[in-house]
């Protein structure tokens, strides 16, 4: 095998989904011989970032920039990150979540990773096709990395993207670590079963779908919602809790900095979102062999939960398909095999980046 230099280039590295797949990415390539280094644009770290891995912050975000946002600002922004990669030299660049800066750059081999279903994110359609002609605009004839197959689909079909190449590579998994992180001490970590949502508190995520589901159920086994968001979207979920009647059945945790110990004592993990690129909270829920139970939103779900697993895989508008899943987990929780996750296993998935 060629090794490589890889240069991955982030806004920063805040808790959310996409900054933790770039971390796993990134390292697992360096821990497999490539030379790897990763830029941020801001100082931002809310992730364990392994020592061995290279982090340099360009600086190039700041409340100025922010405030006086407009072209000429994001092309004095790419000149010092095309700067940077000139001193480098990666053999493959890859933008994640800073594409609206990084499209004004040239350097060759350069990827746009894409996390996320832009087609099923917008109900109004003016703002719908807005976004759309976003995308068209930021990706036509570009090199893309989309997280799914059905992010592949949706990007060509439904948004119109004509881009240079669109190559679907799932996020890759090595399942020790997450077993290593679920083993650590956790306070007030419940001793009893109960099911969970990991899930940023955004109107996205439909923690309203969730708790109508849940309150139909019937089960006795409690409800646990884990993460963070705007406080009035946390307001918006505890009101509901409340018109529900399910202040002794639901409790929402906040965020955790290692959510593991919870994903892996749950009964289920459960999702409920409008829409996704790949959920990574139900490939982690699988690694650490706790069922999931999701809406088949575009994209991802349907391609995670496969085999008999697809029989927890329900309408996003069928609330009461999504409470009978939940009742049937609850009697009998399915018991999670390799198998069930092995298309996401680093050994399947890293060979592809390598390819680039």
């Amino acid at each position: 095998m060629n090794h490589k230099r890889f240069a991955f280039v982030i806004e920063d590295l805040y808790g959310g989904g996409a900054q933790k797949s770039l971390i796993y990415t990134a390292d697992q390539l360096r821990q497999r011989g490539h030379a790897v280094i990763v830029f941020t644009l801001r100082e931002l770290v809310e992730h364990r970032v392994p020592e061995e891995l290279e982090v340099v912050n360009l600086g190039v975000v700041t409340r100025f920039t922010k405030a006086t946002s407009t072209a000429l600002t994001e092309k004095w922004q790419a000149r010092r990150i095309a700067q940077a990669l000139k001193e480098w030299c990666p053999d493959v660049t890859i933008s994640c979540s800073c594409d609206k800066i990084t499209r004004h750059l040239n350097q060759p081999n350069l990827y746009f990773w894409i996390k996320s279903d832009v087609s099923a994110k917008f109900s109004d359609e003016v703002k719908r096709e807005k976004a759309f002609a976003k995308v068209r605009r930021f990706y036509r004839g570009r090199q893309v990395i989309a997280v799914s197959h059905g992010v592949k689909e949706n990007l060509e079909q439904v948004v119109g993207l004509q881009a240079g190449h669109i190559i679907p590579i799932y996020n890759p998994y090595e399942r020790e670590p997450f077993v290593e992180m679920a083993a650590e001490e956790a306070t007030a970590l419940p001793e009893h079963d109960f099911f969970l949502c990991v899930a940023a508190l955004e109107p996205r995520k439909r923690h309203d779908r969730l708790l109508k589901a849940y309150k139909a159920s019937g089960v006795r086994t409690p409800l646990l919602i884990m993460g963070k968001g705007k406080p009035e979207n946390e307001a918006a979920i505890r009101r509901q809790i409340d018109e529900l009647g399910l202040q002794d059945k639901v409790q929402m945790v906040g965020y955790h900095h290692n959510p593991y110990p919870w994903i892996a004592r749950a009964k289920a993990m459960i999702l409920t979102s409008d829409a996704e690129g790949l959920p990574r909270v139900l490939i982690e829920a699988l690694l650490l062999h706790t069922p999931v139970i999701s809406v088949d939103c575009p994209s991802g779900p349907k391609e995670i939960l496969t085999q008999e697993l697809a029989d927890f895989l329900l309408s996003r508008d069928d609330t009461e398909g999504l409470a009978a899943a939940i009742r049937r987990m609850d009697e009998a929780p399915v018991v999670i095999e390799p198998r069930h996750y092995q298309q996401f296993l680093k050994e399947t998935v890293l060979p592809q980046f390598e390819a680039l």
